[in-house]
């Protein structure tokens, strides 16, 4: 063997580990939902039915769209607890619009402000006050939460029957709008992250906000924006939330922030903000959604799939801290 093929050979094994490397998280999602359809396949009755794989996707963009945006805001170090009374307060609001004969059109133009109004309001506490974002969403949360029951004395408020929502709620070629509706928000997102300034300074202020700021970096204005991003795909949620239902209600998406959280977490993001992707949020959203399925089809209690979702994120965020060690360690090796 020559040595320009053994250099050539030993080059190749380098960057095939680089590679492997580099794309840990996403190659060790892939195996994990390779398992899942796999156990639930052979356990869950009706799992592979082509009904449920629509139901599938149709609960991956609820908690998908919302992501979106989610994980612009972690990578930023920032959190957002607000998300899921947010959708249900959007699908009240939707619902008393409609009942007042607002036309459909107007309706959905300012329950999408309404969204991003409040998400901006977050951002602006979080970026000119230095509220913790935690601190601030949580307010939010809970504010949105009771307004939403007060208003609805915890009844769902019906919506009477809209082609457009009707639409919205259905399917195209046998796949939920919602899904695609989420496939081309995940497109844009993927844009802005990877091809913007306003991508790459998310990332600049998570990493070192300080440092980011010296750099000329307007840190406020990418806190505020990250938030009304967040705030406005909450509201998109909410729509075809209640398009998918027929009706508004307060009680609904209950928990979906945990799940937006813990997918995007398990997607490979790191909590402490600078790094993170939205092609592995895709991939979390995928995880979380076939295990709610797949747990719903066992017949495994409601209560206790909360436990599994606390045990994933608990381990997701561990996996995370030990492969960021792990690379750390290899860097300085180098």
């Amino acid at each position: 063997m020559t040595m320009t093929t053994l250099s050539y050979q030993q080059e190749k094994g380098e960057s095939r580990r680089a590679f492997i490397s580099a794309n840990i998280n996403a190659i060790g999602l892939l195996v994990v939902i390779a398992l899942l359809y796999l156990v639930f396949s052979i356990y869950a009755p009706g799992f592979i039915s082509l009904s449920n794989q629509m139901n599938v996707l149709r609960d991956a963009a609820t908690i998908g769209i919302a992501a979106w945006a989610m994980t612009l805001v972690i990578i930023a170090g920032e959190i957002d607890v607000s998300v899921g009374p947010m959708v249900a307060f959007v699908s009240v609001c939707l619902a008393y619009l409609m009942q007042a004969q607002v036309p459909l059109a107007a309706s959905l133009v300012l329950v999408l402000i309404l969204g991003a109004a409040f998400g901006t309001l977050a951002g602006f506490l979080r970026g000119w006050f230095n509220v913790p974002s935690f601190v601030a969403t949580l307010g939010l949360w809970s504010a949105l939460r009771g307004l939403g029951l007060f208003m609805t004395d915890a009844l769902p408020v019906p919506i009477d029957e809209n082609d457009v929502l009707d639409w919205l709620g259905g399917q195209v070629a046998g796949i939920p709008v919602s899904a695609l509706i989420m496939l081309i928000l995940f497109a844009v997102f993927l844009f802005v992250s990877r091809k913007t300034a306003f991508g790459r300074s998310v990332y600049a202020v998570g990493g070192n906000a300080s440092a980011a700021q010296l750099c000329g970096i307007n840190v406020k204005r990418v806190r505020v924006l990250i938030f009304t991003l967040s705030g406005l795909l909450a509201a998109v949620t909410g729509i075809l939330l209640a398009a998918r239902l027929g009706s508004g209600n307060a009680g609904a998406a209950n928990g979906l922030e945990f799940d937006v959280i813990a997918a995007v977490v398990v997607g490979g993001t790191a909590l402490s903000g600078g790094r993170g992707s939205l092609l592995g949020t895709l991939l979390g959203v995928l995880v979380i959604t076939l295990i709610g399925n797949g747990l719903v089809l066992l017949g495994i209690n409601s209560f206790f799939q909360q436990v599994v979702r606390g045990v994933i994120i608990v381990v997701a965020v561990l996996a995370n801290i030990l492969l960021t060690q792990r690379n750390s360690r290899v860097r300085s090796k180098k």
